[in-house]
């Protein structure tokens, strides 16, 4: 099932603007290509709206977040709703600081997005309004562990039926639902943790999926989710004794280009609720 997302990826090729983290953009650009869609990154409010009209779907991150980006986000956003394109949020650090949660709640007011992935906290912070987190990382005690699992998923379900949308809720379990079915998908490896950017690349390559699969947003989602992860495993699996987290970030880009349908649907390991 999930294999057949990634295969209308390869055969729609669709082209995915990126208004996105400057850390992290050459890695995003290169993540799209590797799974068979194209990138567009422009974040400049004077082109956005002409940018996303020629593209299939919107990826809108927060991670260097500053003022100046906000309206060409809301342009960007507003215009892809026009079109009917799928529109992914990534609120990058919601909660850890008043810009960045007042942003992120102010642009699920004016946008209609398809699918909002980010970690616990930052999705926790959206939900309720409020939060606090350290950095950009889950509170240690808001881990999604197989103890909180269920309460974990009672959240992204309640979030999800609220915005309309489909939550992806990452970590080292990722739960990912559309309110009334729900993803819990159990692959990954603990070196994804050491490379920057391994979120943003997901945030864009979702987008790919849910572009290219438009009548199924939530296995879109739960396709891409699954398919970063698996290609963690098959990263990690080739290092050598002298590679290094930088080696093993091209590595994980690499396994995304050579991951075929079928591996993902023989590799993909999660249950379905």
């Amino acid at each position: 099932m999930l294999g057949e997302r990634l295969k209308n990826v390869r055969k729609n090729h669709p082209l995915i603007h990126n208004i996105t983290n400057y850390v992290t953009v050459n890695d995003c650009a290169n993540i799209l290509l590797a799974c068979g869609a194209s990138p567009i990154m422009s974040d400049d409010e004077g082109e956005v709206e002409d940018v996303t009209s020629i593209c299939s779907g919107l990826n809108i991150n927060m991670g260097t977040l500053h003022q100046g980006t906000v309206p060409a986000m809301i342009k960007a956003g507003k215009r892809a709703n026009e079109l009917g394109h799928p529109v992914l949020l990534d609120p990058v650090g919601a909660g850890s600081s008043r810009l960045r949660t007042q942003t992120a709640l102010r642009l699920l007011e004016e946008i209609r997005f398809s699918a909002i992935r980010g970690n616990v906290t930052e999705i926790r912070t959206l939900a309720r309004g409020a939060g606090a987190s350290h950095g950009v990382d889950a509170d240690m005690v808001d881990r999604v562990t197989e103890e909180t699992l269920d309460g974990a998923i009672r959240l992204a379900e309640t979030f999800a039926r609220s915005r309309g949308a489909v939550v992806a809720m990452t970590g080292v379990i990722d739960i990912v639902t559309d309110g009334s079915r729900t993803f819990c998908i159990r692959n990954g490896h603990s070196m994804m943790s050491t490379i920057t950017g391994g979120g943003c690349q997901l945030s864009a390559m979702m987008t790919a999926y849910l572009a290219a699969n438009p009548s199924a947003p939530l296995e879109a989602a739960a396709a891409a989710a699954a398919a970063m992860g698996l290609c963690g495993e098959k990263a990690y699996e080739r290092m050598g004794e002298l590679d290094g987290n930088a080696s093993y970030r091209n590595y994980l880009i690499d396994a995304v280009f050579r991951l075929t349908p079928e591996e993902l649907d023989a590799g993909a390991r999660y249950e379905l609720r």
